[in-house]
């Protein structure tokens, strides 16, 4: 399955806001492309976008909502900043070149056994830093985007800067878009 053309649009051009560390992103974004399962993983086994292309649609999503809300509470944060974050936030989803984190069996997707366990956000974090240089306030965003929605990021409640707020907030909101809890129409994030 091919991945829809307005999604792969939008994707190539969220990347063109990485300006100060386009080098740094391309070659990350090579590397993913090339290494990895970055542009078919689904999102998820059983919850929002199981299948296949549902991990860069849901980042796609992530990263146009932060945008959007950025606009409008936080205009300081850079673009960069966000398309990095909203991107990258669960690259940790691809798992590694050598072991991905989900493999296909039948019509549907199982967590590969045969991988080192490591958390999607440490995972995350582990990939982006060795392509790109991140913010103090980039790494927390990339580490903690699922706020209080786990365990073991309580120690870190009231502690999180604007940018994991934002992050953790469009994830959430995209996941619940994307999974048919928010009955909107779907397209609502691509106008400009």
């Amino acid at each position: 399955m091919e991945l829809d053309f307005d999604f792969e649009k939008k994707y190539r051009e969220l990347l063109l806001k990485v300006i100060e560390r386009k080098d740094e992103c391309d070659e990350f974004v090579r590397f993913l492309e090339k290494e990895t399962t970055w542009l078919t993983a689904p999102a998820s086994t059983k919850y929002h976008l199981c299948f296949e292309h549902g991990l860069i649609i849901h980042s796609v999503n992530v990263a146009l909502i932060m945008l959007k809300l950025k606009s409008t509470l936080i205009p300081e944060i850079s673009d960069e900043s966000c398309v990095i974050v909203g991107l990258f936030h669960d690259v940790g989803k691809v798992g590694m070149p050598h072991a991905p984190r989900y493999i296909k069996k039948d019509t549907s997707y199982v967590y590969n056994e045969n991988q080192v366990e490591m958390s999607v956000a440490a995972r995350s974090l582990y990939l982006v830093s060795k392509f790109i240089p991140l913010t103090d306030e980039e790494a927390q965003a990339i580490l903690y985007h699922d706020g209080q929605y786990i365990m073991e990021n309580k120690h870190i409640a009231h502690k999180e800067c604007a940018l994991t707020l934002l992050v953790t907030f469009a994830d959430t909101w995209a996941a619940a878009m994307e999974d048919g809890r928010l009955k909107l129409q779907k397209t609502i994030y691509f106008r400009k």
